[in-house]
């Protein structure tokens, strides 16, 4: 991982905090921590009757959904409630298909929330000029609405996967299971309301955008679940499989990305993550090639090739299916894109590509 990443951190030796974070797993029990969830869940188990609810999990129907829902209702018998928010995007074959998989091979109701489609191409254009943050108003409703579901059906058992600022590194990057900071990530952090409340825009429109109030906050117990076991990428996307969650094979490969089976849900929705790569010189290929490092499944020398031919080559169907959302043409999206390249990290060649000055590959 380059340095340029926001918020790593290396140690003395040299190495990031996402590699530290790894290492530190060699000395956790997780048979005791695993303990230790069963009994947080005894704490909740029950707690609206027998047929209520007794915790909610947050998913987008993904591998990490799927894996979320077993160990909760298979493993830990609890009965939870499955809330979602949706883009709007078109979906692909396989976010469709598992959305519908996770409830009906777990038998879990889900709750889907669909924002408001108007308001949501305003502010995304917004966010998309001014902070490079297509899809910053759906990622702080995914931060938000789950808060505000969980307090609305009384199951302060809120349950999130992976705690990203500790196992990458962040702001928030100590290691515990409450996920109540979670909300001030850098993800779904950082612009104001007032800078959403443009045009036909107000504050009603935007009814999920603040969580709950402090005193319902208060009330809730949100969760990390990659705190009480190891959580692994991959691990949860064979587990996923087998329990019938489709990847993307047969259906898309995608250019910029070294695996078809993270984020498969929309094309458009892509746009996000990459846009990391003109800002810090890194995208999702960097971040799996790192993480198929460290699981021990490709050598750095493999590694560094796969991002080499892959990183930056955002994949036209991503582009295609974002700008007929929003109704930009090709040539301005891309014009769009050009200011948000560092030339601290790139630089033009000769064909007026953006290319990277110092790239990993030749390291």
């Amino acid at each position: 991982m380059p340095e340029t990443r926001p918020g790593i951190q290396f140690n003395e030796a040299d190495v990031c905090s996402a590699c530290q974070a790894y290492e530190r797993r060699q000395t956790v029990d997780y048979k005791k921590r695993y303990e230790e969830l069963r009994q947080l869940c005894d704490k909740y188990r029950g707690m609206n009757g027998k047929s209520g609810y007794d915790c909610m999990i947050a998913v987008s129907g993904g591998k990490d959904s799927h894996y979320q829902t077993h160990i909760m209702k298979e493993e830990m018998g609890m009965n939870p409630l499955l809330v979602t928010v949706e883009d709007n995007f078109p979906l692909t074959e396989a976010g469709m298909h598992n959305l519908k998989n996770i409830s009906e091979e777990f038998g879990c109701d889900i709750i889907s929330m669909k924002p408001n489609i108007k308001v949501q191409k305003i502010i995304m254009r917004v966010t998309f000029e001014k902070y490079a943050k297509p899809t910053y108003f759906i990622d702080r409703y995914i931060y938000t609405y789950p808060l505000q579901m969980a307090a609305k059906f009384n199951t302060p058992l809120l349950v999130y996967g992976e705690n990203i600022n500790y196992e990458y590194g962040g702001a928030q990057s100590h290691e515990d299971y409450s996920a109540k900071e979670q909300i001030e990530n850098g993800v779904a952090a950082g612009i104001s309301l007032s800078e959403l409340a443009v045009g036909s825009v107000t504050d009603r429109d935007l009814n999920f955008f603040d969580p709950p109030a402090q005193s319902d906050l208060q009330r809730l117990d949100p969760i990390y679940l990659s705190y009480f076991v190891p959580w692994n990428s991959y691990g949860n996307y064979i587990f996923a499989r087998s329990r019938g969650f489709h990847d993307l094979t047969h259906e898309w490969e995608r250019t910029h990305h070294i695996e078809q089976f993270d984020q498969v849900d929309s094309r458009a929705y892509l746009i996000h993550p990459w846009m990391k790569y003109p800002k810090f010189g890194h995208a999702s290929a960097t971040d799996y090639a790192a993480r198929f490092i460290r699981y021990g499944l490709l050598t750095r020398a493999q590694a560094q090739q796969l991002v080499r031919e892959h990183d930056h080559k955002l994949d036209v169907k991503a582009v295609r299916d974002f700008c007929e959302f929003l109704g930009y043409k090709e040539s301005e999206f891309w014009a769009i894109v050009d200011k948000f390249y560092n030339p601290d990290l790139f630089q033009k060649n000769g064909w007026g590509e953006w290319v990277l000055k110092d790239p990993v590959w030749e390291h």
